[in-house]
């Protein structure tokens, strides 16, 4: 571990050359052509190509459309950098010059961001070779957006194929004023679970509904009972989300369908509080239906998701104080765990620790007109994640580059 005002001059010496208007350029293109999970082709070849010339060893299709480029340079640690590649399936209604040109799918959630970053510090340290030993490997993850990527590319031995890492290094855009790159040692986002649910009624004409088992009528006091679950069963103290996201049932006004389906989705960060909450829901769902009188039990279906993500502490303390040199003491802040959930920690082999912060990216003047007192309630009146108006300033771009560059050069020799 080199102190954090060395690495910090060098990643300012590293990076100095770096050309904001080729940055954009690349995020701009990637941008327009987002791709959705397993289906990112043309990005995942963009990214090859860069690694490629700029001297990694490449490696491609792993895990499906997975990027893995490898460079060797003498002995030290082994250093993994990650980022994701995938889009989402939401309409962009952000009016941009450069918005996507593919009807349904948008880079939502920054992850062209997160290419641009990656192969932008690759390029960099590849060509400051001369001044670390030791081995960088550059991942380009597909499917992170509920895809299962990680686990994918593992099963295709990312493990066994590559060299294991000394540590995993990634990052996230995130709503936030622009210029500030928020750290949390230890958790830092929370485990997911989808839960499916079909509830079987008694079929029939819309006029005699006394002929019938309804299950619209079941699967709504089921929605309806389980928004108490979190404010009657779980403490204060413990924070849980429990979403229903999907409810599907019936074809036709007059027609009372057979069954209803609905789709959960769980977030949490105690895992006694995960195993009591699944409980909750199945006897819920168990209990409305018999209550009904539905002519067989329901079927619900747990779909596991991701886990706790878990910086290492000490770890992350190291990356924090380089990047507080890099950029300024008051621009690194703990926020504390967030709600949403990540497979990056599924790419860390057993006992390598790792780290994952954020970069926030909200333009200032859209950050000015958002209403609010406090941090908390701006990044709530900002477009953010998911947001069909989600437009990072880009301004950003080159402090994301140092902000990896810099994380890695802590760890090389």
């Amino acid at each position: 571990m080199s102190e954090p005002t060395a690495v910090a001059g060098r990643t300012r010496e590293i990076t100095a050359g770096l050309k904001p208007a080729a940055l954009e350029d690349f995020y701009q293109d990637l941008h327009r052509h987002p791709e959705l999970a397993f289906q990112e082709h043309r990005t995942a070849a963009k990214l090859a190509t860069r690694l490629r010339a700029a001297g990694y060893d490449v490696t491609e299709g792993v895990g499906r459309t997975g990027v893995v480029g490898v460079l060797a340079n003498g002995d030290g640690p082994v250093v993994w950098l990650r980022g994701d590649m995938d889009a989402l399936p939401v309409q962009e209604a952000t009016g941009l010059e450069y918005a996507s040109t593919v009807d349904g799918v948008m880079h939502a959630c920054g992850h062209d961001l997160h290419v641009t970053w990656l192969a932008g510090a690759a390029e960099a340290l590849a060509g400051a070779r001369d001044t670390w030993s030791g081995t960088l490997v550059v991942l380009g993850q597909p499917a992170e957006e509920s895809g299962g990527g990680a686990s994918v590319m593992v099963a295709d031995g990312l493990h066994t194929r590559f060299p294991r890492p000394d540590v995993l290094l990634g990052q996230h855009v995130t709503p936030g004023l622009a210029g500030f790159y928020p750290h949390t040692p230890g958790l830092t986002m929370s485990a997911t679970d989808d839960i499916d649910v079909v509830v079987h009624g008694v079929g029939g004409h819309g006029s005699r509904p006394e002929s019938t088992v309804d299950p619209v009528v079941t699967a709504a006091y089921i929605v309806t009972r389980l928004q108490a679950v979190v404010s009657r069963e779980v403490a204060a103290a413990h924070s849980v989300v429990l979403t229903v996201g999907q409810f599907h049932a019936g074809t036709k006004h007059n027609i009372i369908p057979a069954d209803a389906r609905l789709s959960l989705n769980l977030r949490t960060q105690d895992p006694r509080v995960r195993h009591r909450v699944i409980g909750a829901v199945r006897r819920i769902v168990a209990g409305e239906c018999r209550t009904s009188g539905c002519p067989a039990p329901p079927e619900v279906t747990l779909r596991p998701g991701y886990p706790n993500t878990v910086n290492d502490t000490a770890l992350d303390g190291q990356i924090a104080a380089v990047h507080r040199e890099l950029f300024g003491a008051d621009t690194v802040f703990d926020f504390g765990p967030a709600m949403g959930s990540e497979d990056f920690s599924l790419l860390a082999p057993d006992g390598v620790p790792y780290d994952y912060w954020y970069v926030t990216s909200t333009p200032t003047d859209v950050w000015e007109a958002a209403p609010g007192t406090d941090l908390a309630e701006k990044i709530g009146n900002v477009p953010g994640n998911h947001s069909p108006l989600f437009a990072p300033d880009l301004s950003v771009l080159v402090p994301g580059v140092r902000t990896l560059v810099s994380a890695a050069l802590s760890r090389l020799a």
